[in-house]
């Protein structure tokens, strides 16, 4: 048994004493963060099965891993709020009783570690001892789970020495499979048939039983950046945000920045990351982060942000030289990858990697695969863990404690119709409103159109409390803030009649990025439509694009009656909130409408 007497914090040298009567480890180790600690987890888990180490000359310093079929991804519909109060959790989350569900996963953590060692992570979501930090301490019997941390967040003695005898948030994980004596362990341990991932807002304590998975085992990401942060930062008056922040740094050498929210599959990491094209000499992207923003006003009244992790969790699957050639870089070494696929030489693969498939690989489940097979080599939620330290186009104010200014705001969903390439909206009350009611297209409806999925602000897996409150509680912000950022929708994804593409996105989004942030300086041009403030075609820098005036009006068309359509298509999400909805998007939404039925006629 590890020497714990370094927890000088009273209230942790207590819960680590709880959580070990409860749980019964074989032992417990304290993670002390260092680079040595992680070398040496990671030959352990290669000794396990549960890590390949890939091909040194290749992917140095790099490891494979293949989770159980069964334990794949986030998994929402087993994701609880616990409030005292349901309405508190509100309708977009799955609520539970905060007594109930902890004498539910009492019996189950009991005893959950028997046979296995048990980590003690204290991490740190933010830089250490700044004021924009939160640290929590992670409890797990995870190994996986130790050394993805290491590289998402702050861990280890310098966190405890931050912390001191402070306050901290109570992270429990278990995989949820104990070993009797004797017992012969699996590469990837977790339970079939419990999993639970749960918030509990009383106390800000999360726990987390049966899946070894991502952000339902790495517990500061979503659970604790997210949806324990959301509630924090109502409560203190900050945004805890599902945003990328990037900084765009102009010929001149000025830099603005802008944090951005889209929900999946819509190239979020893509976008923090962006390369600007051919054409764009001295124009820079600067990444602080691809998906969690902590945004706080400042003395001045002026929003600034943090990314508070140190790492990225990414989609492997359609990530490439051409998607995203910064991430191509820093996934070059010293990377975790998950559920990818194995090439005979000792390197990884998945579907979008390069053009021409491989001829043999061993897929993510560990079985032989051919282009032949009929079924994926990589599973579609594969993915690498690697720290922000190797991105080439970090900021080097990244860390930044006192985080970045935020210029702009953008939320852009996936969508085939209605929404132009990029508008801006007339003022904060109609900007929340259209990042309250965005969405993603799911599946084929009526029409040749599509269903969409609402997804307001991107938030709606991650926000802790009742949605209509956090409505609320950006409006208010606007009220608070000297300098208050522009809001911004894109749409990269508008298709023709012929179900083609209008926009050829990935590097050429810079040239929308650029009129952002000239909008942001009142240097863009535009006119106005009936969704904002929309570009004109000589408004866009064509420098190195060959783009026709023809084919940007129909990107930018915005039809009356699919507004009209999509709007009132809003009913159901607004609806849902009852008489928490605060009446100030009733009121935007029907004075949209009413402008619709006020303007001239079309042509």
């Amino acid at each position: 048994m590890q020497d714990l007497t370094v927890t000088t914090n009273p209230a942790l040298g207590q819960w680590i004493d709880e959580v070990q009567a409860l749980c019964e480890p074989d032992q417990v180790h304290l993670c002390d963060g260092s680079d040595a600690e992680y070398e040496r987890l990671c030959s352990t888990l290669v000794a396990a099965g549960t890590f390949i180490r890939l091909n040194e000359e290749k992917r140095p310093n790099s490891f494979l891993c293949r989770s159980d079929p069964g334990d794949v991804a986030r998994l929402e519909h087993r994701t609880f709020v616990c409030t005292a109060d349901r309405d508190d959790a509100g309708p977009t989350n799955n609520w539970a009783d905060p007594a109930e569900m902890r004498a539910e996963l009492q019996p189950l953590f009991k005893g959950s570690m028997r046979g296995r060692t048990m980590y003690v992570i204290p991490f740190s979501m933010g830089e250490p001892g700044s004021d924009l930090s939160m640290i929590g301490v992670q409890i797990t019997d995870s190994a996986y789970v130790a050394v993805s941390m290491k590289l998402m967040a702050h861990i280890g003695l310098p966190v405890l020495r931050a912390l001191g005898a402070g306050e901290f948030v109570r992270c429990l994980h278990s995989v949820g499979a104990p070993l009797a004596a004797g017992d012969r362990d699996v590469p990837w341990p977790c339970n079939a048939e419990h999993k639970y991932i749960v918030s509990f807002q009383d106390d800000g304590s999360i726990a987390s039983f049966g899946s070894g998975y991502g952000g339902n085992a790495l517990l500061g990401k979503k659970c604790l950046a997210l949806r324990t942060a959301s509630l924090k930062g109502r409560k203190e008056g900050w945004l805890a945000e599902h945003m990328l922040i990037m900084g765009v740094e102009d010929p001149a050498g000025k830099t603005t920045y802008v944090a951005a929210a889209f929900p999946s599959a819509c190239g979020k990491t893509n976008f923090a990351m962006l390369l600007p094209p051919e054409g764009f000499a001295g124009w820079k992207v600067k990444t602080v982060g691809d998906d969690i923003a902590w945004i706080r006003p400042d003395a001045e009244g002026t929003l600034r942000a943090i990314n508070p992790e140190t790492g990225f969790f990414g989609v492997a699957p359609g990530t490439n030289d051409k998607t995203n050639p910064n991430m191509m870089a820093a996934i070059a070494r010293d990377t975790i990858f998950t559920n990818c696929a194995l090439t005979p030489d000792g390197d990884v693969w998945w579907e979008g990697l390069t053009e021409v498939r491989p001829p043999a690989l061993v897929d993510w489940r560990g079985l032989d695969w051919t282009p032949q097979a009929g079924r994926p080599a990589a599973h579609p939620n594969a993915r690498f863990t690697v720290s922000r330290a190797r991105c080439p186009s970090m900021d080097p104010l990244a860390a930044d404690p006192a985080g970045v200014p935020i210029s702009a705001f953008v939320f852009g969903g996936r969508l085939s119709h209605t929404f132009p390439l990029v508008f801006e909206a007339r003022d904060w009350r109609e900007g929340i409103y259209w990042a309250a009611t965005l969405g993603s297209e799911a599946t084929a409806a009526a029409e040749n159109q599509a269903a969409t999925r609402r997804d307001p602000f991107s938030m709606l897996p991650f926000c802790g409390y009742n949605m209509a409150d956090y409505f609320a509680h950006w409006l208010s912000m606007g009220d608070r803030l000297a300098n208050t950022p522009a809001i911004f929708r894109v749409n990269w994804f508008r298709r023709d009649d012929g179900g083609a593409f209008l926009w050829p996105g990935f590097r050429q989004n810079m040239r929308v990025l650029k009129w952002i942030v000239q909008r942001t300086e009142n240097r863009g041009g535009g006119q106005v439509a009936s969704v904002g403030l929309v570009p004109r075609y000589h408004d866009i820098d064509w420098r190195g694009l060959d783009y026709n005036g023809q084919t940007f009006e129909a990107l930018m068309k915005v039809d009356r009656d699919e507004l009209r359509q999509e709007l009132q298509s809003h009913d159901v999400l607004l609806e849902s909130f009852g008489h928490r909805l605060p009446a100030a998007l009733s009121v935007t939404r029907q004075a949209l409408l009413d402008a619709l039925d006020q303007a001239p006629p079309q042509n």
